[in-house]
């Protein structure tokens, strides 16, 4: 069995033919597409268990489970999902508190230094400061990702990972979450260019792994005899309610969060996990707003500040009768801007997929040092654009009065008209007038949004044109640096300041002045956002809930919609490309329907890793020892049916009579495989194909893409390791027919040989130890690996007999089954390895992630009209 082989196969056919090789292939031959001449190193990740193994362990369980046992299980998991909820509200209190501690103290001082040496004429001297606050704070920040670096970046991409059933390694620890968490206050307080509202997913997603655990293991003194949740299954379901939780601890948007954890996160979804993530979101954002309230307002209980990002109340002004926040004329120019947000969203994927791809190749092989200085000259760019244009290209603009303001009675539904005046900048400027380039600058960003919101005709054109493009390449060139950066906030001011431009220009070209500023800073934020992370459903709704404005869902709706199918006819969603260049083996949503011309036979593993109901333990040692796979199918071998097979026509098992040619064997489809391989000039394995290559250089390569798979996928046939296939054996004796009998993980196996589950040839099965379920579980996460357990004292000629442990009723598909029901089945029920069995209960191969990948799936369809 193979759970990383499908790309990599032996059989596939016509390695002469470039096109025929998949990415992994190409790249352990050191050839490479000339479109395709930046393909990246692939890392084989693992998938999770997210099945359940339904062995005598997990009966005797629930035969032993009574009403009230179970009511007290379903207890424990709602006071589980309240906790994170809780938890992750904290987290995010904590981040906003120091984010706005430290920000408000470096402002005020590089203030004061700008207005005193306005006159004496040393601005560089406040230059040098606001660089010296910034530099450090960037610093601090990429040094939390030198501790951990899957702390890096949004984590949504990695967190979409592993609700898809991928093991990222490290992705939910504690440390992740200590490093994440005070790398985003630092990245944040340090003027970079990124938000703290992707991270807070991140971070919701750690809680919701760890927590139920009681455990960690980056801390070992974290440990407690708390026997629930011990499963991947268990975890995934409390991931997706703390990313959830992330997202209404963001926005204050609890129904956002769960369709965000629906929509972008989880693959796998029930009925009774929508209300627990509901719940969860709810718990949140209530314990965020009932903390924040009371700490900055004085006002515990009042829930006046529902997430850390809050766009405040949308309104026009009691003296403007005319004034409507929309009108159906308005959606025209939203359908244009929803086309101009998918292509700067687009371009802005773009270009950051070739940076990435660019920091992967000659930025992250080098040492640390290198990514440090990275970040240190982004954060010194930044800084100097950010002063100099604030200093030079600002333009000085009248102060409105409080009463003509669009929103001056809750202008930030946070705090007063006064502190709405205290976070305008009058550097250079005389009385009764702002810098508007130095307001937006010069601000925390969530202030810098609700001024664009909420503020009319305070911005001229060339201001809000230069602070559009400054935000587009520097959030560009952030994006992806060694720091934990959110791309939501970013996306959010460039898509408003464009949305306040087309206002602007609305007004002053074609006399539109009844239209309401703020709602198209709002529409053009949605816009480009919705074109950079191609979102839909949640967006929708989390930009409603977070403007607390019902009408605005149409508007906002049908921009989102118009941007990701624009952006869509270009490139993916930044999160995808993100996944694609670490090579994560990410299922979608449904196959292409091409891929309906091929079977489970075309693209499963027909070289399996087995053992027997009996083994002994040399023999699992040998297999766990020279293989990686992670489960292993169960048999015994049909000898009967091989006779059979090699003589008649005909078989007739259970009185009933099949076709010789309607049954697929293991040794057919390798035969099969092999003669068309023989079609072509070259092959993957020329030792079957008996063709003689031209070019030396050539050889070389196809003999060590020969032995890499010789080596992957050896099949053990028999009991003793010393009877393992010969090179005079024929193709049905290395293919024999495999009875399929069930299906065994490694890590089952291993806690059987740690724990020294054997008997001796004089005993019967019967005397073997029985292991519970919770001692089998009880390693959980972090099982033994073989090449760390000490093996001295078992006895290699026992026998260990592993039937009661394995799955004996997994899930099965024929071969002549379609690719997209093999699809659906495998990623609607969460599976790790999908077996395929044949008319007569024989296994002819095996299907794991791999091998369903959009990447393998093209190979294959390649392959499929090479040969038909």
């Amino acid at each position: 069995m193979a759970t990383c082989g499908g790309p990599m196969c032996c059989c596939c056919c016509c390695c002469g033919d470039r096109e025929s090789r998949t990415p992994e292939e190409l790249t352990i031959l050191g050839e490479t597409h000339e479109e395709d001449e930046e393909i990246l190193p692939r890392k084989d990740y693992e998938s999770l268990d997210y099945d359940r193994c339904i062995n005598d362990p997990y009966l005797e369980v629930l035969e032993s489970i009574t009403h009230k046992r179970s009511r007290r299980y379903e207890v424990v998991r709602w006071i589980m999902v309240f906790a994170i909820g809780v938890c992750t509200g904290l987290v995010g209190l904590f981040v906003d508190f120091f984010v706005r501690l430290f920000s408000q103290f470096k402002f005020r001082v590089v203030q004061d230094s700008v207005e005193d040496c306005t006159d004496r004429g040393c601005l560089a001297l406040s230059l040098l400061e606001l660089l010296g606050f910034n530099l450090t704070f960037a610093f601090f920040a990429t040094l939390f990702v030198l501790i951990q670096p899957v702390a890096a970046g949004s984590g949504i991409p990695e967190i979409k990972c592993y609700l898809n059933g991928v093991k990222v390694p490290g992705v939910v620890r504690l440390r992740t979450l200590v490093c994440k968490v005070l790398g985003v206050l630092f990245s944040v307080s340090g003027g970079l260019f990124v938000g703290k509202e992707g991270p807070m997913i991140h971070s919701g997603a750690v809680v919701g792994a760890g927590l139920p655990q009681f455990q960690s293991i980056s801390f070992q003194k974290i440990r407690f005899d708390f026997p629930y949740f011990r499963s991947d299954r268990d975890k995934r379901d409390f991931v997706s309610a703390g990313a959830a939780a992330g997202v209404a601890a963001a926005f204050g948007a609890p129904i956002g969060g769960t369709l965000f954890s629906l929509e972008e996160g989880s693959s796998f979804w029930n009925q009774g996990l929508t209300w627990k993530v509901l719940f969860c979101s709810m718990s949140a954002t209530f314990t965020l707003n009932f903390f924040r309230s009371g700490i900055l307002f004085s006002s515990w209980g009042s829930f006046q500040v529902p997430g850390l990002l809050n766009f405040g109340e949308f309104k026009c002004s009691d003296s403007d009768k005319k004034c409507h926040l929309w009108t159906v004329l308005d959606l025209a120019f939203f359908v244009i801007m929803g086309v101009v947000g998918g292509l700067l969203g687009a371009t802005f994927n773009c270009l950051n997929k070739r940076l990435a791809k660019y920091r992967m190749k000659n930025v992250h092989p080098k040492p640390k040092l290198i990514r440090v200085c990275e970040t240190l000259l982004v954060s010194l760019v930044t800084t100097v654009i950010v002063f100099v244009s604030s200093m030079v290209l600002g333009e000085c603009r009248s102060l409105t009065p409080p009463n003509d303001w669009n929103n001056s009675t809750v202008a930030m539904q946070v705090s007063s008209s006064d502190e709405v005046n205290s976070s305008i900048k009058t550097f250079f400027c005389p009385n009764n007038t702002y810098n508007d380039m130095a307001t937006l600058f010069f601000n925390p960003q969530e202030s810098a949004i609700l001024q664009l919101f909420h503020q009319d005709g305070t911005f001229s054109p060339v201001t809000l044109s230069f602070f559009c493009c400054v935000y587009f390449l520097l959030s560009c060139w952030t994006f992806g640096l060694s720091v934990p950066s959110g791309l939501f906030v970013p996306s959010l001011l460039c898509g408003a300041s464009f949305g306040r431009l087309v206002a602007n220009l609305l007004k002053s070209y074609l006399g539109l002045t009844h239209i309401y500023s703020g709602t198209f800073a709002l529409i053009g934020a949605a816009a480009f956002l919705g074109g950079v992370v191609r979102m839909t459903i949640s967006l929708t709704v989390i930009l409603i809930e977070s403007t607390n404005e019902i009408s605005y869902g149409l508007p906002i709706m049908i921009t989102l919609m118009v941007a990701k199918w624009t952006g869509d006819f270009f490139n993916k969603g930044i999160y995808d490309i993100h996944v694609a260049l670490k090579g994560v083996p990410l299922l979608e949503w449904e196959t292409e329907e091409e891929m309906d011309k091929l079977r489970a036979c075309d693209i499963m593993e027909p070289n399996l890793t087995y053992v027997y109901p009996h083994t002994r333990i040399q023999s699992l040692v040998s297999i766990l020892r020279t293989t990686a796979h992670h489960a292993f199918p169960v048999v015994t071998e049909n000898r009967g049916n091989e006779k059979e097979f090699m003589k008649g026509n005909q078989l007739i098992s259970n009185n009933i009579k099949f076709k010789k040619s309607s049954i697929l064997t293991r040794a057919g489809e390798q035969r099969k495989r092999s003669q068309s391989m023989k079609s072509y000039p070259s092959s993957e394995l020329r030792n079957m194909c008996d063709e003689q290559l031209a070019a030396e250089e050539l050889v070389e390569k196809e003999d060590m893409l020969q032995q890499m798979l010789e080596r992957k996928y050896t099949p053990y046939p028999n009991l003793y390791p010393d009877q393992s296939p010969s090179e005079e054996w024929t193709m049905e004796e290395r293919f024999r027919p495999l009875t399929f009998h069930g299906l065994i993980l490694r890590s089952q196996l291993v806690t059987l040989l740690v724990r020294g589950l054997c008997y001796s040839e004089t005993q019967s099965s019967a005397s073997q130890p029985r292991l519970s379920h919770a001692e089998m579980s009880e390693d959980y996460p972090r099982f033994p690996d073989i090449h760390d357990v000490n093996l001295t004292l078992l006895n290699p000629r026992m026998i260990v007999d592993v039937t009661p442990y394995m799955n004996p009723s997994p899930f099965t598909v024929s071969p002549n089954t379609h690719v997209s029901q093999v699809f659906n089945l495998f990623r609607t029920m969460g599976l790790r390895h999908l077996p395929v069995v044949n008319a007569v209960g024989e296994i002819v191969g095996i299907i794991t992630r791999h091998n369903l990948t959009h990447e393998s799936l093209q190979a294959r369809l390649r392959q499929h009209y090479m040969t038909s």
